[in-house]
């Protein structure tokens, strides 16, 4: 259904995808599913929701993410470090 639904609203004219499992939620978008819709679509694919750690939000990019939306955990924490730690994982990850 993810995949059906992303081709239609890039044909519908959506310049970006976003799949999100909601601010806060305990899990994440599914690394499958991150791959399936990417594989099916020709614009940018932005994904959040539940993205709790920098390792986390690497194995989204790697998976097809093009933007990470975290939010929660570093709101919750104040941590400037945690956001560099997140940038720094997100931007060593090479395009495939």
């Amino acid at each position: 259904i993810a995949v059906a639904h992303a081709i239609a609203g890039e044909l519908l004219g959506m310049k970006m995808i976003y799949l999100e499992c909601g601010s806060g939620s305990i899990q994440s978008v599914p690394n499958e599913m991150i791959s399936a819709v990417k594989e099916q679509i020709n614009v940018p694919l932005i994904v959040g929701g539940g993205i709790v750690d920098p390792k986390e939000a690497g194995e989204k990019v790697r998976f097809g993410a093009d933007f990470i939306v975290t939010g929660n955990v570093l709101e919750k924490t104040g941590n400037a470090s945690l956001i560099r730690e997140f940038a720094s994982v997100i931007h060593s990850i090479k395009p495939s």
